[in-house]
């Protein structure tokens, strides 16, 4: 019998493994899929147009991982270190408008603040502390919130006021009187948008003051030279170092697809993870509401996304809802499980600041125009995430075209092809997004607190078993902290080590 089996080898998995495996216990990995990394992995692009051997890739379901650089866990476990190279685009997000407008969020807090006029001065007093004190911030929002997180006093308390006063003007209507632009006001509401939830709120505002400051940091919204899958490999090549092992094709869909070991730890939705379960823990778990769900679309174009301002070319993440009262519309009518004609849609275009993300289409016989600002023939992956309801089966290509075509016309031209998974089928390339919920269930204030459900230990959910997924604290996000808070509790509970171990290069 091995000490610990992992099952999931998500970013949280992972981390969770690594430290168990740097403690000295025997821990092995099962995943579902025949590569780990669950929503962190790329690999080969392909479409009816546009073989595997073009040697296209995409990012199966995240492509930024806004919270690494500052996540607690992979500050210490350094990935640029290892071999993973963050690139960190000039402009961490944008946020196209009707018009040829935009409002544009540079790393450069003081070139974001020019850029906004009239309301410069109100982004910097509003976005500037949390900045000034963005590793504390990372460290409340990533906390498992129910201890003070690590770090100065001092300082964690600046961050908190600036945090609390940032999200109570964000989670009420009276803090759209505070901007003059509508530029401002979309920028903001773009980031707030990442919960897929009804706008504003407080889990929205939250999430706003949080990735808000992240832009404006050294590192801003990076993206990873040749994918993300390069993080999830470090992660696996760590583990492996310390005894560690993962193996895949190994779906665990009832207790007795389980290895026995002392501990189980589950980095799965909780949905997913009641099934392993019994009575009373199956209902726990079960009684998580799920969140809002995606429509993934990679597309294979033949040039950069031709955005009418280009500015917006040079961001590594581009929010494409419109205006505030547009994105707030597109977000209720998901919210009341209704598609928008209008959705929000998130996009990058990783090649613009990855060249090695670029192939030729030698050899293929795809008949389209010249590109636009690139060489003639090159192919290249756009990701998109569309927000539509939980479970829908609804293939929205169309619209998602149609909003980017919005904001830059001629989009439709450079299309070659694109592969569509609706959110009834994320599932399928990863079992913790049931229903299309990459969020690990409902965003909300209350739900990062219970989640799954109030307790004072909310990764303990049985006897020997341990959430460690986006469905506990902190929540969603490529931040390996969920594993970290539960990889805690097992080394104190289950075998009484009280020093977390290190997870430095060395």
């Amino acid at each position: 019998m091995t000490d610990v089996v992992v099952v999931g080898s998500g970013p949280n998995g992972l981390a969770a493994a690594v430290i168990l495996a740097r403690a000295g216990l025997d821990v092995t990995v099962l995943e579902g899929q025949p590569t780990p990394g669950g929503g962190v992995r790329t690999l080969p692009l392909s479409t009816e147009k546009v073989p595997e051997s073009a040697g296209l890739l995409r990012d199966v379901c995240a492509a930024v991982p806004a919270a690494a650089p500052t996540s607690p866990f992979f500050a210490e476990f350094n990935l640029e270190a290892r071999g993973v190279e963050l690139i960190t685009p000039e402009v961490s997000y944008a946020q196209p408008l009707d018009g040829g407008r935009a409002g544009v969020a540079y790393r450069d807090l003081g070139r974001t603040v020019e850029r906004l006029g009239t309301d410069g001065q109100r982004w910097r007093r509003l976005l500037g502390p949390l900045t000034a004190y963005a590793p504390e911030v990372a460290a409340i929002s990533l906390s498992d919130k129910r201890s003070l997180p690590d770090g100065h006093p001092v300082r964690l308390a600046r961050a908190g006021a600036a945090f609390g006063v940032s999200t109570g003007l964000l989670a009420r209507w009276w803090g759209d009187g505070y901007w003059r632009t509508e530029e401002a006001r979309a920028l903001i509401g773009g980031v707030a948008a990442h919960t897929i939830s009804p706008m504003p709120s407080l889990a929205a505002a939250g999430t706003a003051s949080y990735l808000g400051s992240l832009a404006h940091t050294t590192q801003g919204w990076p993206l990873v030279r040749g994918g993300i899958g390069a993080i999830t490999r470090a992660l696996v090549a760590d583990l492996e170092a310390h005894g560690g092992r993962v193996i895949t094709d190994h779906p665990v869909r009832s207790p007795k697809d389980l290895l026995p070991a002392r501990v189980h730890l589950l980095d799965t939705h909780a949905r997913v993870a009641a099934d392993l379960l019994a009575e009373p823990y199956r209902s726990r778990l079960a009684g998580l509401p799920l969140g809002g769900g995606v429509c993934k679309v990679d597309f294979v174009l033949r040039g950069p996304v031709p955005w009418a301002d280009p500015e917006v070319r040079r961001a590594g993440t581009v929010h494409v809802g419109g205006s505030l009262a547009q994105m707030r519309r597109a977000e209720a009518e998901v919210a009341a499980g209704r598609h928008a004609e209008a959705p929000m849609v998130l996009v990058s275009d990783p090649a613009q600041h990855d060249p090695t993300r670029l192939v030729p289409d030698a050899g293929l016989d795809l008949r389209g125009p010249t590109t636009v600002g690139g060489p003639q023939g090159d192919l290249r992956p756009v990701w998109t995430y569309a927000h539509v309801p939980t479970g829908s089966t609804l293939d929205v290509r169309a619209a998602v075209e149609q909003q980017i075509e919005r904001f830059a016309p001629g989009f439709r031209d450079l299309v070659v092809d694109a592969l569509v998974t609706p959110a009834s089928r994320m599932a399928d390339h990863n079992a913790a997004y049931p229903g299309g919920d990459i969020a690990g269930g409902m965003v909300s204030m209350w739900r990062m607190v219970a989640r799954p459900r109030l307790a004072r230990d909310p990764y303990a959910v049985a006897p020997g078993v341990y959430l460690c997924s986006q469905s506990a604290p902190p929540g969603p996000g490529v931040h390996g902290m969920a594993g970290l808070h539960a990889a805690r509790r097992v080394l104190r509970a289950e075998f009484g080590v009280r020093q977390m171990p290190s997870v430095r290069p060395y």
